[in-house]
């Protein structure tokens, strides 16, 4: 089994990991033996992780979450679905607007024909 995991450091900040031994993992980011960001801000708590079969559901899910808002991950961390669903419609229509918005300056700032 693999584990993908979430910790909480202690200026607030989270750090999202994966391992096939989580306990062992946990310690060693305690110990600030591995270096990088959790070491500079110890110590860290442990306040989410879920069992994966293989490694490579761990990596994919470990990614997808790296690249999730605060928000998205805190949902996550309550174990809140309709609250990441709610997130995850906001993103959309934003992304949305955006587009509509790029649109209407590129049909605005193009030069006419004459």
């Amino acid at each position: 089994m693999h584990y993908v995991y979430i910790l909480e450091c202690s200026d607030h900040s989270y750090y999202v990991g994966s391992t096939p031994d989580i306990e062992h993992r946990l310690a060693e980011h305690q110990a600030g033996v591995l270096g990088g960001y959790t070491s500079a801000r110890l110590p860290v708590e442990l306040v989410w992780s879920a069992e994966f079969p293989t490694e490579h559901d761990a990596f994919l899910t470990e990614r997808q979450i790296k690249g999730w808002s605060r928000a998205k991950k805190e949902a996550l961390i309550r174990g809140d679905w309709n609250g990441i669903h709610e997130i995850v419609k906001q993103e959309r229509q934003r992304r949305e607007a955006e587009k509509r918005s790029l649109a209407k300056e590129s049909t605005i700032n193009r030069p006419r024909a004459s």
